[in-house]
């Protein structure tokens, strides 16, 4: 057996193999950082519970995708999900895939997993309890996420059969996040099981409120914007000069896109907005993301301005009349960003790939409509987006809604503990100061004097 694994080992290339061993542990980063950014959303008594979310992601995703999500996404099988093959990570270990060890495409696969499930448990933030989600989490990775990413990039239909252009996630990345969040808002207004209207629950909409703190989304953005140049550097699992475009039309994507945003806002206010500056690189780099290993370097600056301009007018839905009437929850901003914005990149894709580009990483494709005329592209691309929006919204929805059928399970907090803030009862800690009653009074000698002996 020993042997075996040895004789995988050599047949790996290991410039290959240290670049996506870099690039994973770099990406590992992005998960707990989303958490991170959702705390520095949130009311300053919401801090915590917001980010928890994220950490509770790479606990549970992790040992989801050990025992089933591997094997789900990206085991030999059908259209819609891979077989058992490789159940509990059986015989993933050092045979090549492609010219890493198996091992190592799972654990980078992995992170797309716990980041797409980071992004979407934001639409719990501020009204959602964190018992519940655990649940959640492995059972949307099982259902959602894993037969989505199986059908773009495992063999299944879309990607197999289709021939969608998808580099880094457009779809199951950010279009999956998206609706999910948008589903896990729209139950919390309207809860069908334990968790509707009654002495302790009403559903409600949220206050609009600042930023809890400020500082937590500079870390954030910081963060993300370089871990996600591994992202999409990554993908391509080899060290090629792909994966060199790659990385730099995603910084220059995400720069357009932060800079035409934070602008914006700046000719509104007359001030700049490290909030506005944040959501502009994040719609930056969800609209390289389908595209980055496809599109040139003219092309990336002329996406990043768009996806701002456009995720910055869907952002204004929630500060309407027509939100606040209808419950229509964004806290995270994920509607705005991730599935406005990954639908936007998906459909670009189609329009501006080039096969010129892919061809630096030695990938053939077909090209999209106006480099190369494949007007067919710009169809496949949107049944993608078609199929990726329905599974991710109507599949989370009907996970979240059978978990709230269990007593104890209740999705939506109580009314006390939404006033109050969520940190003071459903975690331990707070993010973001926050001074709890009993140390309302705290001194650190008993009588409350200060004695030196």
């Amino acid at each position: 057996m020993a042997s075996a694994v040895l004789k995988g080992w050599e047949d790996c290339d290991k410039t290959d193999t240290l670049f996506i061993l870099v690039c994973t542990v770099f990406c590992w980063t992005i998960v707990p950082t989303v958490g991170i950014a959702y705390g520095g959303y949130a009311w300053r008594r919401n801090g915590m519970h917001a980010a928890m979310p994220a950490v509770l992601t790479i606990a549970t995703c992790s040992i989801q995708w050990f025992i089933v999500g591997y094997t789900l996404a990206y085991g030999e099988g059908g259209w819609f999900f891979g077989d058992f093959k490789y159940l509990f990570h059986r015989g993933v270990l050092s045979e090549p895939v492609g010219t890493i060890p198996a091992i190592l495409f799972s654990e980078f696969q992995l992170v797309f997993e716990a980041t797409v499930c980071a992004i979407a448990v934001g639409g719990i933030c501020e009204r959602g309890r964190l018992w519940p989600i655990v649940a959640f989490i492995f059972l949307w990775s099982t259902l959602i996420y894993c037969p989505l990413a199986h059908m773009v990039w495992g063999g299944g239909f879309l990607g197999e059969d289709l021939g969608v252009l998808d580099f880094a996630g457009g779809t199951p990345v950010h279009v999956c996040s998206g609706a999910t969040a948008t589903a896990l808002s729209i139950y919390l207004s309207y809860p069908l099981f334990c968790s509707r209207k009654s002495d302790v629950r009403t559903p409600t909409h949220i206050r609009l409120h600042r930023p809890g703190n400020s500082f937590y989304q500079l870390l954030a953005m910081i963060i993300i914007w370089g871990s996600w140049l591994a992202f999409d550097a990554g993908t391509t699992l080899t060290l090629s000069f792909q994966s060199v475009m790659a990385l730099c039309v995603t910084n220059l994507c995400a720069s357009a896109g932060a800079l035409t945003w934070a602008c914006m806002a700046f000719f509104e206010t007359g001030r700049w907005s490290i909030d506005a500056t944040f959501m502009g690189a994040i719609s930056g780099l969800v609209m390289i993301t389908p595209a980055a290993g496809f599109i040139d370097m003219p092309t990336a600056f002329f996406f990043g301005i768009f996806g701002a301009l456009l995720c910055r007018q869907a952002l204004r839905i929630k500060f309407t009349e027509f939100a606040k009437n209808w419950r229509l929850v964004d806290n995270g901003d994920t509607f705005a960003t991730h599935c406005v914005g990954g639908i936007a990149a998906t459909i670009a894709t189609g329009l501006f790939a080039q096969k010129e580009v892919a061809a630096y990483g030695g990938v053939e494709i077909v090209g999209g409509v106006f480099f190369d005329g494949n007007i067919r592209q710009l169809g496949i691309q949107v049944v993608e987006v078609l199929v990726g929006f329905t599974w991710s919204f109507f599949g989370s929805y009907a996970i979240i809604a059978l978990i709230d059928c269990v007593p104890g399970m209740e999705v939506l907090a109580l009314d006390k503990h939404i006033s109050a803030g969520l940190d003071l009862n459903e975690t331990e800690e707070s993010l973001c100061g926050l001074e709890y009653p009993d140390e309302v009074d705290y001194s650190p000698t008993a009588k409350g004097a200060v004695a030196l002996d």
